[in-house]
Formats: C-alpha cells, structure tokens, sequence
C-alpha cells in the first residue's frame, strides 16, 4: 500500500495511479480486439492526468503500437523516454514548430494543402521522409481535410518526395448517441478512401476512436488500428462501444483527507453564499481539499465522499483549499483520516462517471481538472 506521504511531509490530497491495473487492461483491450488491430495509445493532456511518463512507459512495456498526443510540446515530453517509438501529432502545428518534426521523429496530421507544402520543405530540410496521417473530417466539423475534397489532397500527399503517407483516419462526432449519424460518417469515410485511387490501406495506420472504429463491417472494413483513451484507464466513454463488454479496471483514485472535525448547532449556515442550512444538529468534516485540487464548485451541495467506507454528502459550496461534509452518521471520524472523492474504499465506490455527473461534466475533463499542486502516487505490482 502506499503511504499518504512524500518527502517526510504528509499529503493532505492526493491521487493514485495504478500502473498494473493500467498494464492489466491494456491486455485485456488487445485481447478483446480483431486479429491484427493496432493499438495507438492515446496520452495527450499528460495521458489524462494520469502523468504522461509514468503511463507512458508501462504502455511501451504493455505493447502499444503507436502513441497519439495532442501537440509537439507532449511530444516532446513523450520522446524524452526514447527513441524508436512511433509518435503522432493529432493537433494542428504552427509554422514555427515544422522543424520538430524532424528533430523528434514525429508523425505530423495533415488537414490542408498548406501544411503538406509545409511538412515536405522540412523533409526535404532533414534528408529524409516526414510521416504525417492524412485526416478525413467526415462531420466533426474541427481538424480534417472535408471528405469530399480528400482525393485531391491525397494526390498532393502522394505527389510530395518528402513526406510519407502512414496513415489516414477519422474522428466521430457522437457515436454514444447518435448511430444515424456516426454510420453516415464512416459511409462518408470509407466513400473518400475508395475515391484514393491506389492508396495501400493494409500499409498504413487506419483508425477511428475505440467506440464506432471498430463496428462490423463484412468484407468492407478498412480499420487496422484503433485509438484508445480512457479505457485504458478503466473508464468507458462510450456505453454504445463494441469494447462495452471489456471490464477493464480504474487506474485513477482521488482522495484527501479530514483537517478537522466540529460540531454544530440546527439552523447553522455552510460556506460562501450560505447555500446550505443544518436542518439538525451535526457534525462536519473540514477536508484538506477543494477547487484548487480539482473539486469543482459545481459538485457544491451534490457530491458525496467516502469516510470510514461511508458515503458523506458534501454541504454547501466548495471552496479554493477546502471541503465540507456531513459525518454526523459515521462514528469515530477525526482528524487525518482519509477521505475518498473518487475510488474505492472498503465495499463502497465512487466512480469518476459518477463523480463527474455531480460536476455536470465528462470523465475526460475531471481528469484534466485534477491539478498539479495534487502529487500522483503510482502503484507498480503487476499483481493478478
């Protein structure tokens, strides 16, 4: 187990990350998916949250085939491991960052004309071939080339001697909602690859994300690869996806823990705007923790936390560097004991899903919310 302690001092908040969960799921994903489909390890946004190294490096150990980050200054970070490990760019870059393609072996996504013009100075530039995966916008509205324009910049790709096509690929707008849609799409997609005319598809890296890149298509399928985010860290965006199935296990856990505890009289008011009275007499929890950490304000008055392996209702509004729980029902809490936001403690669990509803959000930025002042501890026992 690990202690709640770094450096001699004592953490009052907290997260831990499991890097043998993380290494468990990743087999776990590989062996739920087709014969011969790729993995691209999505890491971007410091692997959300989670710390890019620490998570990247057991995916290298794990068997990820590619990684995909959402910018040249993660890629940079990510190449810090070593060389050798294929790196794709899914973000736009700036003229200025055209050179760091070569100088960290990095694949680059390519939208527009301008940017092969771009990507083939700098291949011409280093002696050698700029990989780059030609993107297909086939609805999302954001990054891609419009799928009906694809075949022209396909020819400009292949026309260019110093950048490589090593893959092509497409982004789904809302495929745990909308299949209309999402099949239309992946028609749109697979349209635009058949109009490439002589284009390797076996060759290259051909993905979608893990939840509608991956659905049965007899005879027809295109997809050799898929992109997996969150669920490689146990969380499944998408209750539609075809990867539902896969019980693979939370990585990440959020805790912190009680600065002190008091009692107050009925008819007491909690916190800033005194959104919350006691309706009785009652016993607060003061926790080491609040939106500063990454407990958002919108959790105010609707979240609940663990204590002694109970839930406690937080009251009243969520302030920078604390919280204010309930723990009139749960005997014996005192000062130092842990508290769980989100994890496991005993029987009981709070999910991240759950979590993140009070907070009227998604997984993917509660994750990215937890801030830096919160120090990640990283269990690393492969176990069973």
């Amino acid at each position: 187990m690990i202690s709640p302690a770094t450096n001699n001092r004592p953490l009052r908040c907290w997260a831990e990350i499991d890097l043998a969960a993380l290494e468990r799921n990743l087999r776990l994903i590989r062996a739920s998916l087709p014969g011969g489909m790729r993995y691209v390890a999505v890491v971007k946004a410091d692997a959300y949250g989670h710390g890019l190294h620490h998570v990247a490096a057991r995916l290298m150990h794990s068997g990820a085939d590619l990684f995909a980050v959402a910018n040249v200054t993660e890629a940079a970070a990510l190449r810090e491991l070593g060389p050798g490990w294929p790196i794709l760019v899914l973000g736009p870059l700036l003229p200025e960052e055209d050179r760091f393609l070569a100088d960290y072996d990095l694949a680059a996504t390519v939208s527009s004309p301008e940017e092969v013009v771009r990507f083939n100075a700098i291949g011409q530039a280093a002696g050698r071939a700029i990989p780059i995966h030609l993107k297909i916008d086939t609805g999302m509205g954001r990054l891609g080339v419009w799928h009906e324009h694809a075949e022209r910049l396909y020819r400009q790709i292949i026309a260019a001697p110093h950048v490589l096509l090593a893959g092509v690929y497409t982004h789904f707008a809302s495929p745990d909602d909308n299949v209309v849609f999402t099949d239309e799409q992946r028609r749109r997609f697979l349209a635009a690859l058949t109009r490439c005319e002589g284009i390797k598809l076996d060759e290259l890296f051909v993905h979608a994300d893990n939840s509608a890149g991956i659905e049965s298509m007899p005879g027809a399928s295109p997809f050799n690869a898929v992109r997996i985010g969150l669920l490689q860290f146990g969380i499944l965006p998408h209750p539609n996806s075809l990867l539902a199935q896969v019980r693979t296990e939370p990585v990440f856990s959020f805790h912190t823990r009680v600065g002190l505890v008091k009692a107050l009289p009925g008819g007491t008011t909690i916190s800033y705007g005194c959104t919350h009275t006691l309706t009785r007499d009652s016993t607060v929890a003061i926790l080491c923790a609040g939106y500063a950490d990454g407990i958002p304000r919108a959790v105010s008055n609707r979240a609940q936390v663990l204590i002694h392996g109970l839930r406690c209702p937080v009251l009243g509004r969520v302030t920078m560097d604390q919280t204010i729980v309930d723990v009139t029902d749960v005997p014996g809490v005192a000062c130092g004991d842990e508290t769980v936001l989100v994890g496991r403690q005993g029987t009981a669990e709070i999910t991240i899903t759950e979590f993140s509803r009070w907070a009227d959000t998604i997984p993917w930025e509660t994750l990215c919310s937890v801030t830096k002042r919160v120090p990640r501890m990283y269990r690393t026992v492969l176990g069973v």
